[in-house]
């Protein structure tokens, strides 16, 4: 791997993180185009034994839930499921039967944070069995969509929907349908070695405290996973550009679309369909932070015309650490310094039956500008902003479908007049003209 020029700047980055929060380690890879570009590793993995590096195993946390969703999203796509199924279609007899599996999959289910028990205190897990009779005495602290509410019990039940779809369970589905095709050899259920020891650092002193190993139990969907920043980076890699025999583009798109927002007076940062949806300047990143004792992680990706990327943070304590910060913050470094260009125009043959609806049309009262690109049509009212721009496909003739952008989905017809040339656009219910009207002279 080559250095970019870029790369002095994430090391001193990552040196810094490490230093102020006073983390026994701290490693990092950003990945663009699927491919690792910077990779970095401070401290160690287990105090006086272990240095930390790309290849040691650390915890992940919350990341894992990326996992479970797009293992739901699979599920759908091959017609197993549908995400608006109430979860009694799945768990028949729920008293909870009524949410629905894109609430869970968003926290906008309402349902309390944790399984019933005092797991955090305790440390003691739920079986799969204690798992579903626990649910049934949980809670709706929130009614559906009120508000965001993040619920590590929503995420176990998804896992417990995916078990049951598929006629196995969870770690199964998930080594077979992700893990195996990815080829993510070092993540899994539990650590491989070389492994991170987690660590409380102590708030005043240079000092560190192990923290238990702790296994999930029937709640693993949620936060269990292990991994390493090799590996990781792959991850990042396909959410930003899925392989499409594993996910299809137009499904992560889906997961990207905000379900419901966390902060409403910001609108900073939003959940998706299992993804963690947050901006950072003109980007919005996509993935997750991740959160066990002794543990903080994230892995965040990035998608738009031009950029596949993604960077991922993993750290062996569980206190005063940002590396969901940080990884947008080196993520968003690289970019910056070498932004990827779309490819150079080049002049391109336009159908022939297409020249005489290219130009300007009026409807509303608004200038729209209908033109030829990259071989679609395209329409965008006269100084919109690019994201709006309708692509359309054929579907007949004089008959197209909004594809992309604007009224997505929507009806475009062509109307001609006695000599046959294109008098009027249809589009999503209004008409569009030559020249501006009134309503009252359209009809």
């Amino acid at each position: 791997m080559t250095a970019p020029p870029y790369s002095g700047a994430l090391d001193g980055k990552l040196a810094q993180a490490q230093l102020a929060w006073k983390a026994p380690s701290v490693v990092a890879a950003v990945v663009r185009d699927g491919t690792v570009v910077w990779s970095g590793a401070v401290g160690t993995a287990q105090v006086g034994a272990v240095p930390a590096a790309q290849d040691v195993s650390y915890r992940i946390g919350s990341i894992t839930k990326t996992f479970t969703a797009v293992l739901v999203l699979q599920l759908r796509d091959a017609g197993l499921l549908d995400l608006d199924d109430p979860l009694g279609k799945h768990l028949p007899g729920s008293r909870h039967g009524d949410v629905t599996l894109r609430r869970l999959l968003a926290h906008a289910s309402g349902l309390q944070r944790e399984p019933v028990g005092d797991l955090w205190t305790t440390l003691e897990v739920p079986t799969r069995g204690q798992l579903l009779e626990g649910f049934e005495q949980a809670e709706q602290v929130l009614p559906a969509r009120a508000a965001h509410h993040y619920s590590n019990l929503a995420y176990a039940v998804l896992g417990e929907v995916v078990a049951r779809v598929t006629g196995g369970t969870w770690e199964q589905a998930l080594q077979e349908r992700l893990l195996d095709p990815l080829g993510m050899t070092r993540t899994g259920p539990a650590p491989s070695s070389p492994r991170a020891q987690g660590y409380l650092t102590e708030p005043y002193a240079d000092a560190v405290r192990p923290e238990p190993d702790m296994d999930l139990g029937a709640a693993g969907p949620a936060g269990q996973l292990w991994s390493t920043a090799a590996d990781l980076a792959r991850w990042a890699a396909f959410l930003a550009d899925p392989a499409p025999e594993v996910l299809a583009v137009a499904t992560l798109d889906e997961m990207r679309q905000p379900v419901i927002v966390f902060d409403p007076h910001a609108f900073t940062l939003a959940w998706g369909a299992g993804l963690m949806l947050w901006r950072r300047g003109e980007r919005v990143l996509h993935g997750h932070g991740g959160a066990m004792p002794g543990f903080l992680a994230s892995c965040y990706a990035y998608r738009d015309e031009v950029e596949r990327a993604g960077a991922v943070v993993l750290t062996n304590t569980g206190r005063a650490a940002d590396p969901e910060g940080l990884a947008a913050d080196l993520l968003s470094t690289a970019l910056d310094a070498d932004p990827r260009r779309a490819p150079a125009w080049t002049p391109g043959e336009v159908p022939t039956e297409l020249r005489e609806l290219l130009g300007i049309w009026w409807s509303e009262g608004h200038e729209f500008v209908f033109e030829w690109r990259a071989g679609a049509l395209t329409a965008l009212a006269r100084g919109g902003a690019e994201h709006r721009r309708t692509h359309f496909a054929s579907t007949g003739p004089d008959a197209w479908q909004a594809v992309k952008g604007r009224e997505q989905g929507e009806r475009l017809r062509v109307l001609r007049g006695a000599e046959g040339t294109a008098c009027r656009l249809l589009f999503s219910g209004y008409a569009y003209t030559r020249d501006p009207r009134t309503f009252a002279e359209l009809a």
